[in-house]
């Protein structure tokens, strides 16, 4: 047995001192908790991939419009509830520009993040009709949501999308949907952690099915245009995103700042409300709100009561951000595609040394490179490997907590430093020996 790079009493003394019971449980904080201080204790360089927290420099175009605003005096204005006017005009016209589906500006509602626009219409949701209490997960998916639900008092139910692609994907969606009670449906696309992209084909099967079942589609577009297998890049022509937004009229498609523009410090994003749901009057809705449709209760209460409205300057910033995608003056999709770079790199180091990917077939191709991917080892369960590869210095979060029933790891690359490579190949040749 070669000696590992942290001690393993360091690692197990702390995870027991943050009273981790389950490390497989263990939430994303606990573990870059952990991380931090067997780094400081030890002076060992960790190489961090538990957090899907941007590692590229924020679009200049946004940082630029938002200073400027500043300095216009915007800072002591409240924004409007429902949003800058020229953010709502340019988020309209992205949707248009990349997603090739038309929604009007005044559906497009800024949030503090899309973890806001989620929490909002999560909360709608479950609001709209007595009888459908419960929101149903295509997992594996962003912990945090489920946190939301918890901290609401709202029921669900999930799957792991793992062994139902395809044909077999709508089946498996009725089977929950015809018990009544599904209010809302949510998943991301391209997927956290399994970096899956739904196809249209599933995409239409989960929107014909919301429309035979009357059921919200929240589709998190946190990671928008970044499947990087086809070229998503040239406004108002296609290829474009793939949506649910084609297939039914019962959608919220939430476009976070964070990811695709790296401007995650400011909390920022726009939650899109199809048109015809934006005016949609539900009796309970109707009944607890003073007649308001389902998007002016978004607006005018929930996010009202939430936070008074989102930063002003920073919808600047976005608005500035969308116009310049749009315009073909700012790339995002070429910014950010060293995230696939980086995936690369990383997954061959990893092959090379035993590990497999969990998540590696996408409809039978294999899974694009991006920001996130996943990892196995034989016969190691996922909280065993989170731990193992801690005393190896390096820290992931287990799919388990994702939502996902497969034993293995998330991987994020946004964190990872061109002098990690060779650190990660020196370690990994340690793990590979001492667990042969």
């Amino acid at each position: 047995m070669r000696e590992t790079p942290i001690r393993k009493e360091l690692v197990d003394k702390a995870i027991a001192d943050y009273g981790i019971q389950d490390f497989a449980k263990a939430t994303i904080r606990e573990v870059k908790a952990v991380a931090a201080f067997a780094e400081q204790q030890s002076g060992v360089e960790f190489i961090k991939m538990e957090m899907g927290i941007p590692g590229l420099p924020a679009a200049q175009v946004g940082v630029e419009a938002q200073i400027q605003a500043l300095r216009d005096g915007i800072a002591n204005s409240y924004p409007d509830i429902q949003g800058y006017p020229e953010l709502k005009r340019q988020a309209s016209r992205f949707v248009k520009a990349f997603i090739g589906v038309d929604i009007s500006p005044e559906g497009c509602v800024p949030t503090v993040g899309s973890m806001q626009g989620t929490f909002a219409s999560l909360l709608l949701c479950s609001q709209a009709d007595p009888k459908k209490d419960t929101v149903l997960f295509i997992d594996p998916g962003f912990p945090v949501q489920k946190m939301q639900l918890q901290v609401m008092g709202v029921k669900l139910e999930s799957f792991d999308l793992y062994g139902y692609r395809g044909d077999r994907l709508a089946p498996k969606l009725k089977s929950y949907l015809e018990k009544g009670n599904i209010c809302a449906i949510l998943y991301s696309n391209p997927n956290n952690p399994s970096w899956v992209c739904l196809t249209e084909e599933e995409l239409s099967a989960i929107g014909s099915l919301a429309n035979e079942h009357d059921v919200v589609v929240l589709e998190d577009l946190a990671y928008f245009a970044m499947d990087f297998r086809q070229d998503l890049s040239t406004p108002f022509q296609p290829p474009y995103q793939p949506t649910v937004a084609r297939y039914t009229d019962n959608y919220v498609l939430l476009i976070s700042g964070s990811k695709a523009f790296s401007y995650a410090g400011e909390r920022i994003a726009v939650a899109c409300i199809g048109d015809k749901l934006f005016h949609r009057h539900y009796d309970a809705l109707s009944k607890r709100y003073e007649g308001l449709p389902f998007g002016m209760v978004f607006s005018t209460r929930i996010l009202y009561a939430l936070s008074s409205g989102t930063s002003h300057s920073a919808q600047y910033a976005l608005a500035a951000i969308m116009k310049a995608a749009c315009d073909g003056a700012y790339d995002f999709r070429k910014e950010v595609g060293v995230y696939g770079e980086r995936a690369k790199k990383l997954k061959d180091i990893f092959l090379r040394h035993g590990f497999h990917i969990v998540y590696d077939q996408d409809m039978g191709k294999p899974i694009a490179d991006g920001f996130y991917f996943t990892i196995g080892y034989k016969g190691m369960t996922s909280g065993q490997l989170a731990r193992e590869l801690m005393y190896y210095g390096v820290s992931a979060i287990c799919l388990i907590t994702t939502g996902s029933q497969q034993e293995g790891l998330r991987v994020c690359t946004s964190f990872i430093r061109d002098n990690q490579y060779e650190l990660l190949e020196q370690r990994m040749e340690i793990f590979e020996e001492n667990n042969q």
